[in-house]
């Protein structure tokens, strides 16, 4: 074992386990290291969240010109995505694992390449090291599930790590699943030219989401040609000459069909990495999702805490850098502040998008809120794209008309629904936000419009 233990160890190096790095050494002058067995930097930054907006961008930008420069007056011939040079770029955009490590370094943290493995609740081994940590932050991450579907381990599928390797046009694409990766990569090689075929088990798109404005986004898509296969689930694959047949079948009831593609998918969750950990051996808890772990982010085993994709809790970027700034904060003080997950802004950049904060309107009908909804469709800066799929709804309490959801389907989605969650953690009203002054044009008025259809506060006799 190492001479002098480390203050803090952290399992990965992503967006978690990089934030609480930092955290413990700016704020508590910690000595840290970060154990990393795939790739620095974590998935964000290398396979996910960048790169894979990078290709949003060049969809958008291909769909613009050959369905709206024309109508605005721009004459241009048809635009192709070549996406060997779509490719090109995405990868000069990332950092270099080397360049990586050396920001580390820079920073003060030792690092060590390797798969690590609890051995006790305060030491770690890294090949055939080990390391000796007051403290443990646990941030590996997670990776693409592989559904139960017959003949997948025959086939070569695709998830979205590898699809942006691709350097020709898949003429043909089968998503499995109908969540933000499936959407988003579905809707932009479908723009760049492939065919694309989406399953999802629900009846309604991205499961999270507000189902009207699921549905509103569902129409944008099938517009654009993109085939949606609801309540249903891809039960067998496979090979196929040069491509795959799969076979779909409803969630209920008889029958079934047969799609032949070239490519298949896989988007349909996430499994945390966690396997090479040994979480058994020291008495870890978890489950299928991840880690458990309290409003501290504790694990069930003293001095063991948890961060990002790997509780499963929610698996976004930002909740993993929040995540473990908390974790260092119930390390290092004795008044950490619990998690509060209560008012949470997410995007699906799709086009539109579709973003929302808060309870969903399924959600307040659970929880048994006395709730009533307001919404509006269509502002002037979606008309001059010709934008037909947009809402505005607003999810608010009957009696204090205190607003509880924010749900919004447009251009831009995530950038509003960002800055109208801090009014509704407040406690902003529909009232309020009916009477605030607004930019013209602009996608975010559409918010202020849909209160002023709420129902108006009856005048007191």
């Amino acid at each position: 074992m190492s001479a002098d233990p480390y203050d803090l160890i952290v399992l990965g190096a992503g967006s978690a386990a990089r934030a609480g790095a930092q955290k413990a050494s700016d704020e508590h002058g910690a000595k840290v290291a970060l154990i990393e067995s795939t790739r620095w930097g974590g998935s964000c930054p290398n396979v996910a969240c960048k790169p894979t907006k990078a290709y949003l961008v060049v969809a958008e930008l291909v769909h613009d010109i050959n369905r709206l420069a024309h109508v605005v007056g721009i004459d241009v011939g048809p635009a192709h995505a070549d996406l060997a040079r779509v490719k090109a770029r995405k990868d000069a955009l990332k950092k270099p694992q080397d360049e990586w490590v050396k920001q580390l370094h820079e920073q003060g943290y030792d690092t060590y390449d390797g798969q690590a493995e609890l051995v006790a609740a305060d030491t770690v081994r890294v090949d055939d090291e080990e390391l000796g940590a007051e403290r443990i932050l646990i941030a590996t991450g997670s990776r693409t599930a592989i559904p139960p579907i017959e003949g997948i381990d025959d086939i070569d599928w695709i998830d979205h790590v590898s699809a942006l390797e691709l350097t020709e046009l898949p003429e043909s694409l089968l998503v499995v699943g109908g969540g933000p990766v499936g959407l988003e990569l579905g809707q932009a090689f479908s723009r760049f030219g492939s065919q694309v075929t989406v399953v999802h088990s629900g009846d309604h798109l991205a499961p999270r989401t507000d189902e009207q404005a699921a549905d509103e986004l569902a129409g944008a898509l099938q517009e654009e040609g993109i085939e949606l296969v609801m309540s249903s689930r891809v039960q067998r694959v496979e090979k196929n000459g040069d491509g795959v047949a799969a076979t779909i079948v409803p969630k209920e009831g008889e029958g079934s069909r047969e799609v032949r593609v070239t490519h298949v998918l896989l988007a349909s969750g996430r499994v945390p990495n966690v396997e090479a950990l040994n979480l058994e051996r020291i008495g870890i808890e978890s489950h299928r999702a991840g880690i458990v772990v309290n409003e501290h982010l504790r694990t069930s085993v003293e001095g063991i805490w948890a961060a990002g994709d790997v509780t499963g809790l929610a698996q976004l970027t930002p909740i993993a850098q929040y995540q473990a700034r908390l974790a260092v904060d119930d390390m290092f003080t004795d008044d950490a502040p619990a998690a509060d997950y209560s008012v949470l802004p997410t995007s699906i950049f799709t086009d539109p998008e579709v973003a929302g904060a808060g309870l969903t309107e399924a959600q307040a009908r659970a929880e048994g809120l006395e709730f009533e909804t307001s919404e509006h469709h269509g502002v002037q800066r979606a008309a001059f794209i010709e934008a037909k799929h947009v809402l505005y709804k607003l999810v608010f309490e009957r009696e204090s008309r205190r607003v509880r959801g924010i749900h919004v389907v447009a251009r831009n989605a995530g950038d509003i629904v960002q800055g109208f969650s801090l009014a509704m953690k407040l406690g902003a009203t529909v009232d309020d936000i009916a009477w605030m002054h607004h930019v013209y044009p602009t996608f975010g008025e559409g918010l202020k419009a849909a209160a002023e259809k709420a129902r108006p506060v009856p005048v007191s006799a």
